[in-house]
């Protein structure tokens, strides 16, 4: 059976799964760092937008050339 030290590929890939787990750990941690921290957001903005709106009368002259 191989020595454990020859076989570079096995040491590789567990160094590479090692630091991708750290990476997202980490990642996790300052996801929920930053959340905690930050203001509650408004879900409604404080001066609302006036939208304007055309009445239709139903006698007037543009319904009555439709219909």
């Amino acid at each position: 059976m191989s020595n454990w030290t020859s076989l570079w590929y096995v040491w590789l890939l567990l160094l590479t799964v090692f630091l991708l787990l750290l990476c997202g750990i980490t990642a996790s941690c300052i996801k929920f760092c930053c959340r905690k921290k930050r203001f509650p957001v408004e879900t409604f903005s404080r001066r609302p937008y006036e939208l304007p709106v055309a009445a239709v009368d139903s006698e007037s002259t543009a319904h009555s050339t439709v219909t």
